[in-house]
């Protein structure tokens, strides 16, 4: 038996527990848009144009 598997199955361990896996990380990154910090001149360009395309969506619906 694991030890994760012990925890939960004697109660030590909440089920809602928060994952912190590379995956889950990554899906949290994704649902929250950020400026970036670094990258290449091609992600610069993305983000720039995400930006404008938001930027026009919300004027949109205003």
């Amino acid at each position: 038996m694991k030890p994760d598997e012990f925890m939960k199955k004697y109660g030590f361990v909440e089920e809602d527990e928060k994952e912190h896996s590379l995956q889950e990380n990554a899906k949290e990154r994704a649902r929250h848009l950020h400026r970036p910090n670094a990258g290449t001149p091609f992600d610069w360009e993305d983000w720039e144009r995400y930006q404008q395309e938001t930027d026009e969506g919300e004027e949109k619906t205003n």
